[in-house]
Parts: C-alpha cells; structure tokens; sequence
C-alpha cells in the first residue's frame, strides 16, 4: 500500500478555484514552502501574491479566474469589504454618467493599487468597512470621491438634494457616520438640515 506523502496530502486537499493562504497548508506538511513550490512548478496551484495561491479551474477557455469575493477575503484575511466601481454611483438617479474601467475595495487593512488575480483594484482603507452594498453606502462614497468623479459637482448636489426622501433616512444617517469623511457629512448634513431631514 502507498504511503501519502505531505506532498500528497497537500494535492489531495486542493479543490478547484478555491484560493488558499500559505497557512492554510501548515497542518498539512512540515515543509510548506518545498511542498508550495512544486505544487506550483506541476501547474496545481498558481502562485499570486506573497502567501496567495489558486488552485486553478479548467474552463473551455482555458483556466478560469478565482472568485473574486473568495480571492479578495483570502488577500485580505478579513470578510469587512465590499467592492464597487465608481461607474455603479450611475444606479442611484442622481445624474452621474460617465462609465469607469476601476474597482474599489472599501475595505479595513489595506491601501493602494494593486493587481491580484489578473484583476486591477484599488484598495481603500478606512476605520470599519460593511459587509454588502447599500444604496445609501454608495451615496456616501459617491459623496466622498466627488472630487475625482468627470461629473458637474453643483448639478450632483442639486439632484442629491431633490433626491434624499428616496433613502431610507436611518441607513442614511448610519452610513454616513461610520464611512462619510468630515468634508462628506458636513455637506450631506446640510443638504438635509435644508430639506429638514434629521441626520
């Protein structure tokens, strides 16, 4: 009968366009990085960062990309994130359209451009991060990167204004607390003391 190898166990363990951490493999193999890189070598895992690797899935287009929630929870080995492209503020109504080739990664640990996957994201670090999209999170962001937006500031605000009672004023008043910079809750707060909307 064969013995299992560490190698072995490690190979046996993969599961197709899963996204592992190098610690995943600890338990598995008393030498980690020898048994990572021939797994890397044979084509069973693709190595994308530092400690980031992907088991691969074979599609008929050739091998498939990781999940791009999965990918980014292992990278940033916490699940407070959310991804979005500016390109989404279009879906609220408030008279944004330019379209953006970007995505961000609102998230708790990490900041910068990064490419990861063979995708390009941004990341962007704040105190706490929720964990879905919420229409009143992206107002809020869209608030807070108003300055980088192709878009005519004081036509945005004025239809920020005429819109507001079309959020749900709790979310509202919660997410711009927890993910509104100063200069984003001061001018969403007066926005709203202008229509009498607490906030």
């Amino acid at each position: 009968m064969k013995s299992f190898t560490a190698l072995d166990k490690m190979t046996n363990s993969l599961v197709e366009g899963k996204v592992y951490r190098r610690s995943d493999f600890i338990d598995l193999t008393s030498n980690v990085d020898r048994n990572l890189k021939e797994l890397v070598a044979s084509g069973r895992l693709k190595k994308l960062q530092n400690g980031l690797y992907h088991c691969p899935k074979k599609t008929p287009f050739g091998e498939g990309l990781p999940n791009e929630n999965d990918l980014l929870e292992k990278f940033l080995d916490d699940d407070h994130f959310v991804v979005y492209g500016p390109s989404m503020f279009n879906s609220l109504g408030l008279g944004t359209t330019q379209l953006y080739d970007k995505k961000v990664v609102f998230n708790r640990k990490r900041h910068g451009e990064m490419n990861l996957g063979g995708r390009a994201y941004t990341f962007y670090r704040w105190k706490e991060a929720p964990k879905k999209l919420s229409k009143e999170f992206l107002l809020v962001e869209m608030l807070n990167k108003l300055n980088d937006l192709a878009e005519d500031q004081e036509s945005v605000l004025e239809n920020v204004k005429s819109k507001l009672s079309d959020f749900n004023s709790l979310k509202l008043h919660n997410a711009l607390n927890r993910f509104g910079t100063k200069s984003t809750q001061k001018k969403l707060k007066g926005l709203l003391k202008e229509i009498n909307v607490s906030a």
